[in-house]
């Protein structure tokens, strides 16, 4: 379980450095403050904040390189938690 567990996050880490190698810049949308009347009137956005998230130049290197160790060292585990008379 753990092995598998540490491979989706390594799998994870290095889809999430090629998208941010890949773009400029991510839009993310808040519907802070929205109210009913905003979910049954879809024409007024009035509740939603937009934050624009730009990644360092640094960020998707160290993501991809972090996602590969993980991956290498879970590929180590079995042998890691095997008893030692085998």
């Amino acid at each position: 379980m753990w092995r598998a567990f540490f491979i989706a996050l390594g799998i994870m880490a290095i889809i999430v450095g090629f998208e941010s190698l890949v773009i400029d810049s991510a839009n993310i949308y808040s519907n802070r403050g929205s109210s009913a009347k905003e979910f049954f009137n879809p024409s007024s956005i009035a509740g939603q904040t937009t934050i624009t998230w730009q990644p360092k130049e640094w960020f998707p290197w160290l993501v991809l390189s972090v996602g590969s160790l993980i991956v290498i060292y879970s590929f180590t585990l079995p042998q890691r938690f095997k008893p030692s008379g085998d």
